[in-house]
C-alpha cells in the first residue's frame, strides 16, 4: 500500500508556480525594470528557496525593495503584530511594512521601482489579509503609475468552491476588503484580474498588471495533489487542509471568550470545545444534522495559550472526510444552533464581538437573522444570495479550466 501511494505522488502532475514559471522565461518581464517585491515566507520555488533570494540572485533582475504584508516578508512576527521598517538581513534590502503605519504603499516606499511583484500563497477565504494587501498594492500602483505582476499559485480550496455573501456597504474592512464571497473560489491572479476588470478596488482603480499563470494546475486540484511543498501561511494555517477549517470555523472564532476553536492547542480551526459542553452530547447532536461530507468527534484538551488556556475544555473535533461535498460556512452555525439546543446558549450575544464578527461576514444581517430562533435554515439564503452572479462574473477571468 505504502509502495502504491508513493507510485501514485511520483507520477502525479507537478504544478509550477508562478515564480518557476517566471524563472524559466529568464524573468522576460522585469527586465530593464527596478523590481519592489511584495512577498513572505510562503513565496518559494518547489524546493523551498525564497523568490526573495531568487530575484536578488537572478542576475537579470534588478531587486531594489521589499514589502512584508501581516507577519513580515520573512514571517517573524505574529498575527496582528505591528511591523515597522526595516533591512532584511539576508539582502541588506529595505523591508517597507504594509502592516505598521500604513497597509498601502505610499509614494514615498514606491519612488525607486518601476514594478511591483506580488508572490504569497492565499488560503482561498476573504478574511484572510493577504488579499487585501493585494488589493491595495494594486491600488497604489494605478495612482502611482508602477506596474503589478502576480505569481501565481494554487488556491488550496480548490477553484470550484464559492460560498457567502458579498461585502455590504458599511462593512468594508481589512478582513473584507472588496466585494466578494467570503469563499471566492479563485486564484490570486484570477482575484487580481477581476479586482482590476470589474473596478473593485477604491475609486474604481485599475493598474498596469500581468499575471504569471501557473503550469499544471487545475480547478479540481487540492494542494496536497500538486506535488508542492507546504509553507505554513500564518502559524495557526499550518498545512493545506488548515484553509478548510479556517473557513468553517473562523467566523464564530472572532467571538472572544465563549469557545475554543482549537487555537492555542495542536488542532487550530478543528475544534469547538468549552468547559460547560458535554463532548459526547454534543457530537451526537453535531452528527445528527447529517452534514454533508463531515462527522464530529468527542475531544477532550487543555490549550497552551489563547482562549482556556491550562483549563480542561470539552468539545468536538471536526473531521472533514469529502472535501468536494463538504459546506464550509454552515458548520459553525450549526454549532451555535446545537449549544443553543443542549444548553440554551446564545454565543452571539455571549461573545460580544459583533463588530468583528459582522466584519469578517461583510455584514450585519446574518447575525440578526440567525439570534432570532438560532437556526442555521434562517440564514442558509442570505448566505447563498449572491453566489451564482459571482460565479458567472468571475468566469470571465479564469486562468485555468
Amino acid at each position: 500500500m505504502v509502495h502504491e501511494k508513493k507510485m501514485i505522488v511520483k507520477t502525479k502532475a507537478k504544478v509550477k508556480t508562478g515564480i518557476e514559471v517566471l524563472r524559466e522565461k529568464n524573468f522576460d518581464i522585469l527586465k530593464g525594470k527596478r523590481v519592489g517585491l511584495v512577498t513572505n515566507p510562503t513565496g518559494i520555488d518547489s524546493k523551498l528557496k525564497s523568490t526573495i533570494d531568487i530575484l536578488f540572485e537572478a542576475p537579470e533582475v534588478n531587486l531594489v525593495a521589499l514589502y512584508g504584508p501581516e507577519h513580515g516578508v520573512r514571517g517573524n512576527y505574529s498575527a496582528g503584530e505591528y511591523v515597522d521598517f526595516y533591512i532584511d538581513e539576508s539582502t541588506k534590502l529595505p523591508v517597507y511594512s504594509l502592516y505598521g503605519k500604513t497597509r498601502k504603499p505610499t509614494t514615498e516606499m514606491l519612488k525607486d521601482v518601476d514594478v511591483l511583484v506580488f508572490d504569497i500563497q492565499d488560503i482561498g477565504s476573504r478574511s484572510y489579509t493577504y488579499i487585501s494587501t493585494m488589493g491595495l498594492v494594486m491600488e497604489a500602483a494605478a495612482e502611482n503609475n508602477k506596474e503589478v505582476v502576480i505569481l501565481d499559485r494554487p488556491n488550496p480550496l480548490g477553484g470550484n468552491r464559492v460560498e457567502g455573501n458579498l461585502v455590504e456597504d458599511g462593512f468594508y474592512s481589512f478582513v473584507s476588503q472588496f466585494s466578494i464571497p467570503y469563499i471566492h473560489g479563485l486564484t490570486v491572479g484570477e482575484l487580481a484580474m477581476l479586482l482590476n476588470e470589474e473596478g473593485l478596488l477604491n475609486n474604481k482603480a485599475k493598474c498596469k498588471l500581468s499575471v504569471v499563470k501557473m503550469e499544471g494546475w487545475n480547478r479540481s486540484i487540492y494542494f496536497e495533489e500538486t506535488g508542492l511543498p507546504w509553507v505554513l501561511t500564518s502559524p495557526h494555517i499550518p498545512h493545506p487542509y488548515s484553509a478548510f477549517y479556517y473557513a468553517a470555523s473562523g467566523i464564530v472564532g472572532e467571538l472572544r471568550g465563549v469557545v475554543s476553536i482549537g487555537i492555542g492547542y495542536t488542532l487550530p480551526f478543528q475544534t469547538f470545545a468549552a468547559e460547560w459542553i458535554n463532548s459526547v452530547e454534543l457530537a451526537n447532536k453535531m452528527n445528527s444534522y447529517n452534514l454533508p461530507g463531515v462527522i464530529f468527534r468527542p475531544i477532550t484538551y487543555k490549550p497552551y495559550y489563547a482562549f482556556g488556556k491550562d483549563k480542561m475544555l470539552n468539545g468536538v473535533q471536526i473531521h472533514i472526510l469529502d472535501y468536494d461535498i463538504v459546506e464550509l460556512i454552515p458548520i459553525q452555525f450549526y454549532f451555535l444552533q446545537a449549544v443553543n439546543e443542549l444548553y440554551g446558549k446564545n454565543l452571539i450575544v455571549e461573545g460580544s464581538n459583533n463588530d468583528m464578527f459582522d466584519k469578517v461576514l461583510g455584514t450585519n444581517k446574518i447575525r440578526e437573522k440567525f439570534i432570532i430562533n438560532q437556526k442555521v435554515e434562517e440564514i442558509i439564503p442570505y448566505l447563498n444570495k449572491d453566489i451564482d452572479n459571482f460565479k458567472r462574473i468571475s468566469k470571465k477571468y479564469y486562468l485555468y479550466e
